[in-house]
């Protein structure tokens, strides 16, 4: 049988990023994979060597049987899609909150103009040729040239009709009809991954490789994903790996799976021995000493904050409306928080809910154009920006898009007790000893010094979620927290975040389009959807 891939007792060339074992792997024509692990198991490594970005040994390689394909570079057959939350590199460099600024926004690209760009990259990647394709001397006649030529223009029409089949496909599936008149900084996070998506599926690739495709999107989005791609596996030759770590819901179309476990690649089974195979997740993670130590900390009430007998109400919009443009984002929105509410917040892509949460975290400018009280205090009546900053922890996959700083870890966690991002200093030994507190809560005190790029996605998100408890806040705002976390982590987070809301005066907003997401502490809902 075909081998698209293979490996055979790979070993990475660069010693610190090398697996703990020789790799064996290999992906048959007709198989759709699942790699999956906890994080930090290896995962990302395996894939950085399926792709060629780690070199092997000498005298050792990677085996590509890319057929029926008619591109020919690695390159153009392989796509990766890691989903960070980033607008990625070939469509500017961003700033983090720099899509509530509206003067800044228009600098940036239309989505319409980036998949164009993308369909046309990928009918040259159909037809590039190789560095023997151009040297090559051919012995033919004026006729037989002429033959072959009028055969490459018939094959790039060919291929131009399947290129356009597949993008009116994409398009409907994903309702990309509206978004391709806005610009790329002003997609939600659900959008993004949709246009992330759609921009490699455009390149029609022989294997497609897609890191946690479906975290950050709604219900309705993440069946639509599903189904397309198991239409993709059917009706074409692509292949699809997926790279998990929430494991407790492969897609149906996924044949074999490929466990990486603490840096060891181990061998290939089919999706029913790996789900027979599984062990329960424990029904709690967080131990009995880390939850007293939660409950007996000591911390600010709502009390400190408000002043002179206010109404204990932390959050209260009054008809707020949000717009950019000429396309609204919120209309006439009244919603009103009270102290030790615990809020879920649920709704479409693009409905409104991270641009909610930035009126809240006083990041959106417009915020000071409505009728809004945050703390008991109206914006816009001489608070500072700081001052409401100080009494809230935040986490959001815009956050984690904009921590790419290589530094140590415990670095990042600090930086939360003074509401920066992008400014770092050293914490003092008191800081030291509270940062260390949380990491240890969250499983990632060993990694206090480790350089934040050297760790893997789900252990950053843990480090950003010791940032936003650090400061032991009054209001909580988690902004998908869970996002790319193992099962483990996962049951662990819910844990921290249910002991902690126990304590008193302490509020919390939290965004999740998974309802088995909920902490126990839930006790309000509100559910956006999109204008």
């Amino acid at each position: 049988m075909q081998k698209i891939i293979e490996v055979k007792g790979g070993v990475v060339r660069h010693p610190q990023m090398r697996m703990g074992a020789p790799i064996d792997f290999e992906l048959l024509a007709g198989e759709q994979l699942a790699i999956v692990g906890d994080n930090g198991s290896g995962k990302t490594r395996l894939v950085d060597v399926l792709t060629g970005k780690c070199a092997l040994m000498p005298m050792q390689e990677v085996k590509y049987d890319f057929v029926p394909s008619r591109a020919k570079m690695v390159s153009d057959n392989i796509k990766y899609l890691t989903f960070k939350d980033s607008y990625g590199t070939t469509e500017g460099v961003y700033y983090y909150q720099q899509r509530w600024n509206q003067n800044d926004i228009e600098d940036t690209p239309l989505v319409r103009d980036l998949l164009a760009e993308s369909f046309r990259m990928a009918e040259e990647g159909l037809t590039r040729k190789t560095v023997f394709d151009k040297f090559l001397v051919r012995d033919e006649t004026p006729e037989q040239e002429a033959a072959r030529l009028q055969q490459e223009a018939e094959d790039k029409r060919m291929m131009h009709q399947e290129l356009e089949k597949v993008r009116k496909h994409l398009y409907e599936i994903f309702h990309l009809e509206q978004l391709l008149d806005k610009h790329i900084i002003l997609l939600s996070s659900g959008e993004l991954r949709k246009f992330q998506l759609t921009k490699t599926l455009l390149t029609n690739p022989r294997v497609l490789i897609m890191d946690n495709p479906f975290i950050g999107l709604d219900v309705t989005a993440r069946g639509q994903l599903a189904e397309f791609l198991t239409l993709l596996t059917k009706e074409t030759n692509v292949s699809v790996v997926l790279v998990l770590s929430k494991t407790d819901d492969i897609p149906g179309f996924i044949t074999h799976v490929v466990p990486v476990k603490e840096l060891k690649v181990g061998k290939k089974m089919t999706l029913r021995e790996f789900q027979e195979s599984q062990v329960p997740v424990p029904a709690r993670m967080l131990t009995e000493e880390k939850e007293r130590a939660i409950l007996e900390m000591g911390g600010e009430s709502f009390d400190d904050i408000a002043t002179g007998g206010r109404e204990e109400t932390v959050i209260e919009f009054r008809n707020v409306s949000i717009r950019y443009g000429e396309r609204t984002i919120l209309k006439d929105l009244n919603l009103k928080v009270k102290q030790g509410e615990h809020w879920a917040l649920n709704g479409e892509n693009g409905a409104g809910k991270s641009t909610l949460l930035s009126i809240v975290c006083a990041d959106n400018p417009q915020s000071y154009a409505n009728d809004i009280v945050l703390f008991g205090h109206q914006r816009g009546k001489g608070e500072s920006i700081w001052d409401i900053k100080k009494h809230i922890g935040y986490i959001s996959p815009e956050m984690h898009r904009a921590y790419m700083k290589d530094i140590p870890a415990i670095d990042i966690v600090a930086s939360g007790l003074s509401d920066v991002s992008g400014l770092y200093k050293k914490p003092k030994p008191e800081q030291r000893e509270v940062c260390e507190f949380w990491m240890d809560i969250f499983g990632v005190k060993q990694y206090a010094d480790t350089t934040f790029l050297k760790l893997s996605s789900g252990e950053q998100r843990l480090v950003l979620l010791a940032r936003a408890f650090v400061k032991d806040p009054s209001l909580l705002i988690l902004d998908e927290p869970l996002h790319g976390l193992d099962l483990k982590n996962r049951r662990l987070v819910k844990d921290i975040i249910e002991v902690f809301c126990r304590r008193k005066n302490k509020t919390m907003l939290m965004v999740t389009h998974y309802r088995e997401e909920y902490p126990k502490s839930i006790d309000h809902e509100i559910y956006l959807k999109k204008i």
